[in-house]
């Protein structure tokens, strides 16, 4: 009795062994007939069982049942995490693959997998997931370089990857492996001028002044026309309080590239008003302005070098003892408030809701609400307007 009880048991392990393998075929049938719910529902509930546990046709299947979920846009919902659980699976197929049976076969998933996680970091990178984007860009690279598809022919070598990794790590605040990657794009010469830059930022944003430097001025020295070198030289200098001066001399150098760039001739006119040249930033701002009439800063600027002049003038005339002199020049005053008013008119235009300049034409217009009716109209707008 007790023998036939232990055949009986032997004969049921069998007979179930064999049934969670008959799951897995039937979802490999369904796979294969684009019945993807299925296949996942089978898949998952007999890839637990002992007999499937350690074998590779079992996680092949499940492998690509999962990546075919994830391409699938009327099956992606079924799991957020297909792609990653096909991976996971490909992996154990060859952790439990001693005779290189799947080899050939995992080439071919491995090279619609570069496709995948290609998207898939695009995908993230668009929702401005960009740890999320740099895990699937690195994910491309380590299938580049993987057995599998090394074997027979040299590792790919894919720069815009890298250097999409790169930015993606820069995005992602890791900015050690954002040096890697861009160093790696640079190695083999993918946009060297722009990777130049890049490193030279990410090594700034580390504390690595120095060497950020030396990446900056080497990327310049190799492409001195390269308009995104130039713009990243301009940008470190007009950052460095203590040289930037230094900015000058590549701000000349873009406005020769680009001579109806508005763009440079503001960023001259405000290294101007820091290094306190007014005229020669009230000559930039000019420029800017007959080449963008709508440049905002450039406009606000020179309306703001006017206010300056007619604030000394007044304060000249409040210092006139004479009482008479004092009420000729004092006409002048309103005379010359009253001028800068189209100005900052038109600076608001530009920018209808900043609070500097609304707080100055506030105060304009109550200076000027006697001399006309008007003006205390527009003072009570504009201070609504703050309020």
């Amino acid at each position: 009795m007790k023998k036939l009880s232990l055949i009986t048991i032997l004969l049921f392990c069998v007979i179930s062994s064999f049934a969670q393998m008959g799951k897995i075929n039937q979802a490999n049938s369904y796979f294969t007939s684009g019945k993807l719910d299925q296949a996942k529902n089978l898949v998952d509930e007999a890839i637990t069982h002992e007999k499937c546990v350690n074998n590779c046709k079992a996680y092949f299947i499940k492998g690509q049942i999962y990546q075919a979920i994830f391409e699938d846009a009327n099956f992606k919902k079924l799991d957020a995490n297909a792609l990653d659980k096909a991976w996971d699976a490909f992996q154990k197929v060859i952790e439990l693959d001693a005779k290189n049976q799947y080899t050939k076969k995992l080439k071919t998933q491995y090279n619609n997998l570069t496709i995948d996680y290609s998207n898939l970091a695009i995908e993230r990178y668009n929702q401005d997931n960009f740890a999320g984007a740099f895990t699937a860009f690195k994910r491309v690279l380590e299938i580049y370089n993987s057995d599998i598809l090394t074997a027979e022919a040299p590792a790919k070598i894919d720069t815009a990857i890298i250097f999409n990794a790169a930015i993606s790590a820069q995005k992602a605040g890791n900015l050690a492996d954002a040096e890697t990657y861009y160093k790696e794009a640079l190695k083999y010469n993918y946009q060297p001028a722009k990777c130049y830059a890049m490193i030279a930022g990410v090594l700034k944003e580390q504390g690595k002044q120095d060497e950020s430097l030396d990446f900056l001025h080497k990327g310049y020295d190799l492409y001195p026309d390269n308009e995104f070198m130039l713009i990243e030289l301009i940008n470190y200098y007009l950052q460095d309080t203590t040289q930037i001066e230094k900015a000058e001399k590549y701000l000349d150098a873009a406005i020769q590239r680009s001579p109806n760039n508005a763009s440079y001739y503001r960023a001259k006119g405000s290294l101007y008003e820091r290094l306190k040249q007014k005229e020669k930033a009230k000559e930039m701002f000019e420029k800017t302005i007959e080449l963008d009439p709508n440049d905002f800063y450039a406009q606000y600027s020179l309306s703001n070098f006017k206010l300056d002049d007619v604030n000394a003038f007044t304060e000249r005339v409040n210092n006139i003892m004479d009482i008479d002199e004092y009420n000729r020049e004092l006409e002048k005053v309103y005379k010359a408030y009253e001028a800068l008013i189209p100005d900052f008119e038109r600076t608001l235009e530009l920018k209808p809701d900043d609070k500097n300049v609304l707080q100055i034409l506030k105060q304009l217009y109550f200076k000027l609400r006697e001399k006309n009716p008007e003006y205390l109209t527009k003072y009570k707008e504009v201070e609504a307007k703050l309020k």
